[in-house]
């Protein structure tokens, strides 16, 4: 509106200006054109003015508009099915409490309930608080389909997924109900078969059995210093025992290696035929898959029979209060403890900072000669909260969400393992990597509360390790598929 009426000015001083020095008869004409040129500018600037009213007056209305349909619009919930009510979210966990394996699954259980008082403290997720269903397997596959039963109810007495659950044949038996129910499960297990076989519902945390087993015969032939070492390979039956196996006979196939094949011989409680075999064959290297007890019992009674030979094996096979037994001496001597995470107190990371912290002050009196367990239970328990919070973002916790969620989430287990994803094709975003510590007796504090680096007797010699055959491997499908 400034530069119209700018313009009907000067116009006017135009005309003026032509007056002055113009005969007094064109005067008059000029006086009209001025007045018309005047009269045409100011009926310019009242339509400007006019149409901008209107615009404004247009803008204010569809404004007014948008916020009484804002107003009127009901505010976004959070769609729940089973296990999830306005004020708590079930996550359950079928562990091994009383079996084989309890001594160390009952201190994966503390640290999640540890890690989960924390979240809770700090307001939870979305508004609710996590609670735990934990019941016992026992390391039994009939009691974990009773206690799957009962956490898969479709109800607010049911579970929104599955935090742990204990054993290879026993996450095997319910993987079918799993996809039938959209649950999702977190085994405490490492079966190569979770990634390929058993779908989107079992989420294998690390690495699995069969990498394992690939990188710990390699490590144990480059420590050997033997060209052409033999190796004996002697497991448990079934996908724990047998899928380790694989990987070392992959390995050892790849390597050129004479095998003594002791595969799935341990079962029952009598061990002198393994013991004798291995005494007899005198192995240059031994990879066992085996519960604490059972290692103690065959290590034990070969070393006593003669053997010298290195041995390793799949993580569960080896427990740190082994070395307070009459074998710890021969398991300083000749084994090297793989596992599929960074152990308690082994490095400065921010993950490790935290959970040391957080265990100590809420576990005083915890379970410490078993403190490298606690990372296991931490590691499920960062990945719990991880596919819980990118659920309640999405606006979906039911169980088809969180499923969701677990196939779209990338963790960070800020240095106490490898940072994972479970998106894609299982050869590109499966973990290869493992741990490898030589076990060293006079570093171990067993009878006292372990919180320094170091005093659970295990020295980290490879971390990270991925050998030349596990890196080349195309996994396409389990290394081992039970035949029943």
């Amino acid at each position: 509106m400034k530069r119209m009426r700018w313009l009907a000015l000067l116009a006017i001083f135009s005309l003026f200006a032509v007056a002055c020095s113009a005969a007094e008869d064109a005067v008059d004409s000029a006086g009209d054109a001025a007045s018309e040129a005047a009269d045409a500018a100011g009926e310019a600037v009242e339509e400007v003015a006019e149409e901008a009213e209107e615009a404004v007056e247009e803008a204010m209305e569809e404004g007014e508009e948008a916020m009484e349909e804002e107003a009127m619009e009901e505010p976004a919930e959070l769609a729940t099915d089973y296990g999830v009510t306005e004020d708590s979210i079930r996550v359950g966990l079928s562990a091994d409490l009383s079996g084989p394996f309890s001594g160390l699954t009952s201190v994966i259980v503390a640290a999640q309930e540890a890690y989960f008082d924390r979240v809770n403290e700090n307001g939870g997720i979305a508004g609710r608080q996590i609670e735990l269903v934990t019941l016992d397997n026992a390391y039994d596959v009939p009691t974990q389909l009773d206690n799957y039963a009962e956490l898969s109810e479709e109800s607010e007495e049911g579970v929104i997924m599955i935090s742990q659950s204990t054993g290879s044949p026993h996450t095997s038996a319910i993987a079918g109900d799993l996809q039938d129910d959209d649950l999702l499960a977190l085994p405490l297990s490492w079966y190569s078969g979770w990634a390929t076989e058993f779908g989107s519902n079992v989420f294998e945390l690390y690495t699995n059995y069969c990498f394992e087993g690939m990188n710990a015969v390699e490590f144990l032939v480059k420590q050997s210093g033997v060209a052409s070492p033999k190796l004996a390979i002697v497991s448990r039956p079934g996908e724990y025992g047998q899928d380790g196996a694989a990987g070392a006979r992959i390995a050892a196939e790849q390597l050129g290696l004479e095998i003594v094949d002791l595969e799935a011989s341990i079962a029952g409680d009598d061990f002198t035929s393994i013991v004798s075999t291995l005494v007899s064959e005198q192995p240059d290297i031994v990879f066992i898959t085996s519960s604490p007890g059972e290692l103690a019992q065959i290590l034990g009674g070969a070393a006593q029979g003669g053997l010298q030979a290195l041995w390793s094996g799949s993580s569960p096979s080896y427990n740190v209060a082994l070395l307070d037994t009459p074998v710890g001496a021969a398991l300083d001597a000749f084994y090297f403890h793989s596992s599929y995470t960074a152990l308690w107190g082994a490095n400065e990371s921010p993950g490790m900072q935290d959970m040391v912290s957080e265990i100590t002050s809420r576990i005083p009196t915890g379970n410490y000669a078993q403190a490298d367990s606690y990372v296991i239970g931490w590691t499920e328990a960062m990945f719990t909260e991880a596919v819980l919070r990118l659920a309640a973002e999405k606006g979906d916790m039911t169980r088809q969400g969180v499923l969701a969620a677990a196939n779209e989430v990338q963790v960070d287990f800020q240095g106490l393992a490898p940072d994972q994803t479970w998106s894609g094709n299982p050869n590109d975003f499966a973990v290869r990597a493992t741990y490898l510590y030589d076990v060293v007796l006079a570093d171990a504090t067993v009878t006292t509360p372990i919180t320094e680096p170091g005093s659970s007797g295990l020295k980290l010699v490879a971390e990270n390790f991925v050998g030349d055959v596990a890196a080349g491997f195309e996994f396409t499908e389990a290394c081992f598929v039970s035949e029943g």
